[in-house]
């Protein structure tokens, strides 16, 4: 499995075109690498996590009404659950906190925030191409994300008071509104849908790269991306693809959960949950600063 976030590859999303729900079971789907299948790491029969078959002698149980109840199936050990997604997510999330206010607290120069984001963005880039999650490396990477959080914050906050808090406000409410929508099946999480995500994706940072060229090359605001009201509208449509990203990074977790990805996953689901956060923060926040600035 693998976070739905720009940097990183993917796997772990259904193909069927299905609704996307946390309580959705296990279903046979093509190309996805957590249902069950010759290429399934998760359903092979010496996976300790695979389902077993029914004892035969067994006894069956009877409820109130006289049916039978079928034996609850016994606790899996090792394996992604919600629990350990919500705990790793925290800590992740945690992490950048409280680095972002230590940064802030401690007036760091903004130029040494961006020496934290070119190394927060190298040990992301390490991690993407890792085949395993590894916890040391994304918290790293979250100390250092939040030293940048925290010079960036300090220094729009203070051309443009309060612009932090209305960031994170901003970016509390697009998860939230998010998760209810993917949770109601408003959302559909289909391949159609992802690749449209990943294709907007690429379009939208190779057109932030070519503005930030044009604008160190010309000493001005390059394409113009960056301010006005042709800033505002393409930092609306940055919130709306971290938007389709939570949705992506939602499906993952599911995917997870429901064919047994192992527990050491859940690091990953958290590290994609904080990449996504991050991006939408830091788009509410230029165009905060914008909004303001006019």
């Amino acid at each position: 499995m693998r976070s739905s976030n720009p940097v990183l590859t993917r796997r772990g999303f259904s193909r069927d075109g299905g609704y996307a729900g946390f309580n959705a079971g296990p279903q046979p789907q093509t190309g996805n690498p957590y249902a069950g299948g010759q290429n399934t790491p998760y359903a092979q029969p010496g996976n300790p996590y695979a389902a077993q078959p029914a004892n035969p002698y067994a006894q069956p149980q009877t409820g109130p009404a006289g049916g039978l109840v079928p034996p609850a199936a016994p606790p899996r050990a090792g394996v992604m659950t919600m629990d350990a997604v919500v705990s790793r997510t925290a800590i992740t999330l945690g992490t950048v906190v409280v680095a972002a206010a230590a940064a802030w607290i401690g007036d760091l120069p903004l130029a040494v925030g961006i020496v934290a984001a070119l190394v927060a963005f190298a040990l992301a880039m390490v991690q993407s191409f890792k085949r395993e999650a590894s916890p040391a490396l994304i918290l790293a990477y979250a100390v250092f994300e939040g030293v940048f959080l925290g010079t960036i914050s300090a220094a729009i906050n203070q051309a443009a008071p309060g612009a932090a808090m209305q960031a994170v406000i901003g970016t509390m409410a697009v998860f939230a509104g998010v998760l209810f929508m993917y949770k109601q099946r408003i959302i559909r999480v289909t391949q159609r849908f992802t690749q449209f995500v990943l294709a907007a994706a690429v379009g939208f940072v190779l057109l932030s790269m070519v503005n930030l060229v044009v604008a160190l090359i010309g000493d001005g605001n390059g394409l113009g991306l960056r301010d006005g009201g042709l800033g505002i509208v393409f930092g609306l449509i940055g919130i709306v693809l971290g938007a389709c990203f939570l949705a992506l990074d939602f499906k993952m977790v599911e995917d997870g959960i429901a064919y047994g990805a192992p527990e050491r996953e859940s690091w990953l689901a958290a590290f994609g949950l904080t990449l996504t956060l991050v991006w939408i923060y830091m788009e509410f926040l230029r165009i905060i600063a914008i909004l303001q600035g006019d």
